[in-house]
């Protein structure tokens, strides 16, 4: 069993920036891939970031590459998204996630699931 646990959304106005950060735990949680979804109301959850715990690959949605940067931390056993630029279609819930998949951009191959933190960016 993996424990996900994010941190580090809130309010911010548009061309700001924030940093999400998703602390592992639990069994074998190295084996998986990382990475994060987002999720607007009424809509289905989509991919935003992957990484590999060794950081050797990340891979990201075309639309937040060049404003969005995961990175890994293996001493502190640790995922962040730093976000900058932040547009108001930015707004949603993201939530970590660990899968088994290459690149890890499908929802359904997502083994865990983090409870989810709230970003908003004001226009």
């Amino acid at each position: 069993q993996v424990q996900l646990v994010e941190s580090g959304g809130g309010l911010v106005q548009a061309g700001g920036s924030v940093r999400l950060s998703c602390a592992a735990s639990g069994r074998d949680f190295h084996k998986y891939v990382m990475g994060w979804f987002r999720q607007e109301p009424g809509k289905e959850r989509e991919f935003v970031a992957g990484i590999f715990w060794s950081g050797d690959g990340t891979y990201y949605t075309d639309s937040v590459k060049g404003r969005f940067t995961i990175s890994s931390d293996n001493v502190k056993n640790t995922v962040h998204l730093q976000m900058n630029s932040l547009k108001p279609e930015d707004t949603a819930v993201y939530y970590c996630a660990a899968g088994s998949r290459w690149p890890p951009d499908d929802n359904q191959a997502v083994n865990y699931w983090g409870q989810g933190t709230q970003v908003t960016v004001s226009s």
